[in-house]
């Protein structure tokens, strides 16, 4: 993606985790690849904890520079992008301290990026602020998760940034909508006629989505004990990602129309009784066990926990879409800390042959599927059934890999590196739209809602499993099991 367009990109929260880890790394990617940011692009750091640029070019030469290009750093190019950051120091909480920010600012050619990775307390008062001098007009504003509590405080944020900010001036971010194998996706289904007629009732068994973490809430205690993992997971990443696996075909790729199938998907999703939440959402959480090789505490004993605390750290539920196409088939959902595996995946299982004269192996529901791994390598894989060499007809599972890497030269791009372009470059399409974000919560609440009221703790599961016995046992309901229960 080659681009003139000239910007400002100003990153509130310059300091933090996020900042250090994904947003920079992605920015100095982009502009190591050439042509991807425009040569008279800047971008400019806030922060209150740092005394000036050359200290801050410090703490990003530090901090920064190891989360950066796996294979060495370019030191030529590091120099160069250095040359891109500058920095203003200020106090968030303190509004008049803004003008500093306007003044850096004035003159600049092209588009105002302004990224919020902060606490979404800060949202609203840094909108404000910035309206306050005048820096609303000729930008774009970028909002990281989570976007409220529940949909009440989710609106209430959503209301006080549309009044400063137009729609099409909001980017809600979910990087998982920028990976490879989700664009890849998009392009299997309306790219090509083979799998199209095949994504539908008829043919599809089950659905399953999994993002699973090894890691346990780390340094994030305090936040994490309020959130959970239907907040934190459920609600953005996966029903995005469901919304991007069930739409109709686009009649473009333009962000409107992307949306609106997406939207069609979120406001099609069977509303869960709060009677029947037990039977199709289980809520876990995690204790003391073994993490390849090494014990890890139990999640009630993390620092920032409550002792008593009854917030889930796993989520796996069932979700039905109300259309033409979906009708009856399952998508499981699932998502949880201190599983036994990093993933992330989408599995497409389709339906067993009507009839089978090759023996029960093709008669097996699964036996057909499509394998869409996001992390930790990015690949897509369809499973099928084929001849063992030697005497007889004995079927055992092959699989086809695409292996994009070797028929594209260019490696795959990181998520948050195509996200940003697309923010600098006012592409929509992969960013979340409020009416999108208001359907999400609003499926979700009921179990919110059933789960703040229940007197039931979550389920215990050991640390290094894949969770409660009991979202093995919602699937096994249903004659189907997670992918790697079939090994």
């Amino acid at each position: 993606m080659q681009t003139d367009s000239s910007f400002t990109f100003v990153l509130f929260g310059g300091t933090g985790d996020l900042s250090m880890r994904k947003i920079l790394p992605a920015l100095f990617e982009a502009h190591r690849a050439g042509g991807m940011l425009a040569d008279s692009g800047k971008i400019v750091a806030v922060a209150r904890h740092i005394a000036d640029r050359a200290a801050y070019i410090d703490w990003v030469n530090e901090h920064v520079k190891p989360h950066v290009s796996k294979n060495g750093v370019d030191e030529t190019a590091w120099a160069s992008f250095l040359d891109r950051i500058e920095f203003v120091k200020i106090d968030l909480g303190k509004p008049e301290d803004f003008t500093l920010l306007r003044d850096a600012l004035s003159g600049r050619p092209g588009i105002r990026v302004f990224y919020l990775a902060t606490g979404p307390s800060l949202f609203v008062p840094i909108c404000h602020a910035l309206a306050s001098v005048g820096l609303n007009e000729n930008s774009r504003i970028v909002l990281e998760k989570p976007l409220g509590y529940d949909l009440k405080s989710s609106n209430a944020i959503n209301d006080a940034v549309g009044e400063i900010f137009a729609e099409e001036q909001i980017y809600r971010i979910d990087h998982y909508l920028g990976k490879e194998p989700v664009q890849n996706l998009l392009a299997l289904r309306f790219g090509n006629v083979l799998f199209e007629p095949l994504w539908r009732r008829e043919w599809v068994e089950s659905i399953q989505i999994t993002i699973a973490e090894e890691l346990g809430v780390e340094a994030r205690g305090d936040f994490y004990d309020n959130t959970g993992a239907l907040r934190d997971m459920v609600q953005n990443h996966l029903l995005q990602l469901l919304s991007i696996v069930a739409m109709e075909p686009p009649h473009s790729m333009d962000s409107d129309s992307v949306r609106d199938e997406k939207l069609r998907v979120l406001r099609a999703l069977k509303p869960i009784d709060p009677r029947d939440i037990g039977k199709v959402a289980v809520r876990g959480q995690y204790h003391a066990g073994v993490i390849r090789g090494s014990a890890v505490p139990a999640y009630a004993t993390e620092p920032g926990v409550k002792q008593d605390s009854t917030t889930e750290t796993f989520v796996a539920v069932k979700v039905e879409i109300e259309n033409w196409r979906w009708a009856g088939v399952p998508f499981f959902l699932r998502t949880g800390k201190r599983l036994a595996d990093r993933v992330a995946e989408i599995v497409v299982n389709f339906r067993a042959v009507p009839h089978s004269a090759l023996g029960v192996s093709a008669l097996r529901g699964g036996a057909n599927r499509l394998v869409i791994r996001l992390q930790p390598n990015e690949t897509i894989r369809l499973y099928c059934l084929a001849k063992q060499p030697g005497e007889g007809m004995n079927l055992a599972s092959v699989h086809l890999d695409l292996a994009f890497d070797r028929f594209f030269r260019e490696g795959q791009m990181e998520a948050y590196q195509r996200l940003l372009l697309d923010v600098i470059n006012g592409r929509l399409a992969l960013f979340v739209r409020r009416d999108e974000q208001e359907a999400a919560w609003r499926w979700v609440e009921p179990i919110l809602n059933e789960w703040a009221a229940s007197n039931k703790p979550p389920k215990p599961y050991a640390a290094g499993t894949w969770g409660p016995a009991a979202a093995s046992a919602m699937l096994a309901q249903h004659g189907t099991c997670w992918l790697e229960e079939e090994n």
